[in-house]
């Protein structure tokens, strides 16, 4: 589609309503000037983009010439604004733009055009950031979702998808979102965050991190738990780094967020239904063509349904090393959740067998949390020990001790060693890889 019906689409009709107007002064400056831009560029839409420097230097000199033409009686910090806000328009996602280019902000939320919050060290605000109106939240939608072959309208009104640096994008509109089109976008840095910086934020310390390290690399089966923002995914990403370099990696993504750095990966990502309803490829198909892929390790991104049984068989036939995440509030939590997930995978399986395979393909769940005053924590580390009648026996080897409250509304707390050595040293060991037992002072 070229630039002119793209741009079009989101130009606001002459007959502006009293609050459009008060949302933006200039916004009839705005217009006029991008009609302008529209008159003198003729080029497709996609070539747009924040990587394309040529482009952005030409409209960016369209824009100047335009804003001196037509905005006489402006001053020049006036001026700037404008052409920034149009830029954003024109080359990024208009008002959230400068939220995706802001290191600080985590996690940017629009409820609707005339809400928009952003999360900043684990707290939400209310920006001053606005969008004109419905129309002109789905123009940034859609402008989000086109280039990766996704769709969002009535018929199929909620997508997830992703920014080209990786971070997370779910939109929901009406008739599902009352209060017009809702955007959460989950963000993630271009440069990923190395385990020295989980030790810097507190989220561990550096010998929970040397002894995860050795986990890793041992090939013990790893499932990190947490709540919805908890860091999960970032916690994964970190530990992938310690896989060896010349491994096979297989990553399994409902959206790929995970960026690995290592040489020989592999990444898959799930695809939605088509118009008709059919074509979708659910984290369980690709679970299962992975196996037939040859892989040294299995990541997956999140289970969440009846990929957890494939996972878990392919844990107890020889993949091991494998690594995932899932939403629970402990690992007992986390055990039963994944309970629930094989049952959902349609298997007719007593729950004594499902707890057998639980309790035989996963050695270590890792919990986090996000603390009240927006820190994250490893809140456990825990070793998956076996069964012992019908129940499966876990033993924390770290925990995190919360101790209240300093002055400033900081959790006070530290990390601490139980004092129970994990029984898989010795498979460990057996592998070349001794632990120091300095890590457990």
């Amino acid at each position: 589609m070229s630039l002119i019906k793209r741009l079009e689409a989101i130009n606001v009709d002459k007959k502006q309503s009293k609050n459009e107007k008060e949302v933006d002064p200039y916004l009839e400056l705005k217009t006029k000037i991008q009609n302008k831009v529209i008159e003198e560029l003729d080029i497709d839409f996609k070539e747009i983009s924040e990587e394309n420097e040529e482009l952005k230097q030409k409209i960016n000199s369209i824009l100047t010439k335009c804003i001196e033409e037509e905005s006489l009686n402006m001053t020049n910090i006036q001026r700037k604004k404008i052409k920034e806000e149009l830029l954003d328009e024109i080359i990024g996602f208009g008002p959230i733009t400068p939220f995706l280019k802001d290191s600080s902000v985590t996690e940017i939320m629009v409820n609707g055009p005339s809400k928009i919050y952003v999360e900043r060290h684990g707290k939400l605000q209310l920006t001053d950031s606005k969008f004109k109106n419905d129309d002109h939240v789905m123009h940034v939608i859609k402008k989000i979702v086109s280039p990766l072959g996704r769709r969002i309208d009535e018929s199929s009104p909620m997508v997830d998808a992703r920014l080209p640096n990786g971070s997370r994008v779910n939109a929901i509109i009406p008739p599902l979102s009352i209060d017009g089109p809702s955007i959460t976008i989950r963000k993630f840095s271009d440069d990923p965050f190395t385990v020295d910086d989980l030790i810097s934020f507190g989220t561990m310390t550096s010998k929970m991190a040397e002894f995860l390290k050795y986990c890793v690399q041992g090939r013990l089966n790893v499932v990190v738990s947490g709540g919805t923002g908890s860091g999960k995914t970032t916690t994964l990403n970190v530990l992938s780094s310690f896989i060896p370099n010349q491994e096979r990696i297989i990553t399994i993504e409902d959206a790929a967020e995970l960026q690995l750095s290592q040489e020989h990966v592999v990444r898959l990502e799930t695809r939605p239904a088509n118009l008709e309803g059919k074509g979708e490829i659910t984290i369980r198909d690709l679970v299962k063509n992975s196996l037939r892929m040859r892989p040294d390790r299995i990541v997956v991104g999140e289970v969440r349904s009846g990929e957890a049984l494939d996972m878990l068989q392919a844990m107890n036939t020889g993949h091991d090393g494998s690594l995932t995440t899932g939403h629970a509030n402990s690992p007992r939590d986390m055990l039963s959740r994944l309970e629930t997930m094989v049952l959902m995978s349609g298997m007719n399986l007593p729950v004594r067998a499902i707890r057998d395979q639980i309790a035989s393909a996963i050695d270590l769940i890792i919990q986090q949390s996000r603390l009240m005053d927006g820190s994250r924590k490893i809140t456990h580390i825990t070793e998956v020990q076996g069964m012992e009648g019908d129940v499966i026996i876990l033993q924390d080897i770290f925990r995190y001790e919360q101790r209240g409250l300093d002055n400033k509304g900081k959790v006070k707390g530290e990390f601490l060693f139980t004092g129970v050595m994990p029984k898989f040293l010795q498979k460990l060991k057996e592998k070349g890889i001794n632990i120091p037992s300095e890590i457990f002072q």
